[in-house]
């Protein structure tokens, strides 16, 4: 009898472990420390409201692993292949800041572990040895949108400050590539790093070109400074940025200088404001109440959407990939990369997602609207 229960016990044991061992585990890494906190918190806020709204796949539980980089790209490699190498995970979704993410991407294209990127990410990857995706729209088509506004709104000599990163260099890159196509002239360059507490001799290079106005580079808090400088020395002329600006310490420490900035941003960011035939709005309005939810706080930012974003292209992915291989394997980590790269209109609350392999971005103009700031509020321009 003693030894029936023993083989009885151990059996259970070994289904208990197997059970175990088949769980999709996830590694998601932000930064919820460091210059980059601002973004980075509200991106761990939005991957709880992804796993709120979907915690498991054709009935595989979600383990999910988060740690933080603290804004520093080599925490971020560190995370990745910790990650890797010790919890096994299936997928690596991460971080908030550029560098960090770029970071990231190395360790999963070295170790084969597809990566979903939250922030965006430079070139054209091999498509024989592809291994992550990102998100995000990219700058080229954050700016290209806002160039469009600019052109609307006959602005042509521009003035560009921007972060002295990775990020900055796609924002003003972006805008000198639309120069001819949308009769704009990007006039300075200026660079701040993402630590500065002040930017005044950089904005006052701006000013010395006399520019219609101004496009901001950078993102979070850190994003509100050239706008505070260009306040105090009451500067007239219309102000520009992309969706890493969209962000409630942007608003608070801008205050009065940002006012009016048009931005290009997912339609998540107004949902409520948007026609009840949009892609974007029902589900939008699904992701903030799983937001307020996992939070119990609501969602007044864009970096948490685009984790629920990501989450939704995983899942989506997942289930197709359990098809053929079980959570753990080498096998299901390929089928997983694969199937991510074979995401076709997949509708999220920022974008309609289509990846193929030999490119980072799958999204188009679809994922973009151009919002205001109006008394501390995004407001829909159509």
């Amino acid at each position: 009898m003693r030894k029936m229960l023993g083989l009885t016990a151990l059996i259970g044991g070994l289904v208990a472990a197997s059970t175990a061992q088949a769980d999709i585990t996830i590694g998601f890494v932000t930064s919820l420390s460091g210059p980059g906190s601002s973004i980075g918190i509200p991106y761990g806020r939005g991957i709880q409201a992804a796993m709120e709204y979907k915690n498991e796949v054709n009935g595989e539980k979600i383990k999910l692993i988060q740690l933080d980089d603290g804004s520093d790209p080599s925490a971020a490699t560190r995370n990745a292949r910790k990650l890797i190498e010790e919890e096994k995970v299936d997928l690596l979704i991460g971080t908030a800041t550029a560098p960090s993410t770029i970071a990231m991407l190395a360790v999963a294209t070295e170790l084969k572990v597809p990566m979903i990127a939250v922030s965006p990410v430079i070139g054209q990857p091999n498509p024989a040895d592809q291994w992550g995706i990102s998100v995000p729209q990219p700058a080229s088509l954050l700016v290209k949108v806002v160039a469009d506004r600019m052109k609307r709104d006959a602005m042509k000599n521009i003035g560009y400050i921007g972060f002295s990163d990775a990020w900055g260099d796609l924002v003003y890159n972006g805008a000198k590539a639309v120069e001819a196509e949308d009769g704009i002239k990007v006039l300075t360059n200026e660079r701040y790093a993402r630590v500065d507490t002040s930017v005044t001799g950089q904005i006052l290079k701006v000013l010395a070109v006399r520019p219609d106005a101004v496009l901001i580079g950078g993102s979070g808090t850190q994003g509100a400074l050239p706008l505070l400088a260009l306040g105090e020395r009451g500067f007239k002329g219309k102000t520009y940025g992309t969706v890493a600006l969209v962000n409630p310490d942007f608003v608070r420490v801008g205050g009065k200088s940002a006012e009016g900035i048009q931005v290009s941003a997912g339609p998540v960011i107004v949902a409520e404001q948007l026609p009840d035939s949009h892609f974007a709005k029902k589900l939008a309005l699904e992701f903030r109440a799983a937001f307020l939810k996992a939070n119990n706080v609501p969602t007044t930012d864009g970096f948490s959407a685009y984790s629920f974003d990501g989450w939704r292209i995983f899942t989506s992915a997942a289930e197709r990939a359990l098809k053929t291989a079980k959570p753990g394997t080498v096998e299901f980590r390929k089928a997983l990369r694969d199937e991510i790269l074979a995401t076709k209109e997949l509708s999220g609350v920022h974008a309609v997602y289509n990846f193929k392999p030999g490119a980072y971005h799958g999204v188009d103009e679809r994922a973009l609207v151009i919002v205001r700031l109006n008394n501390g509020a995004w407001t829909y321009e159509p």
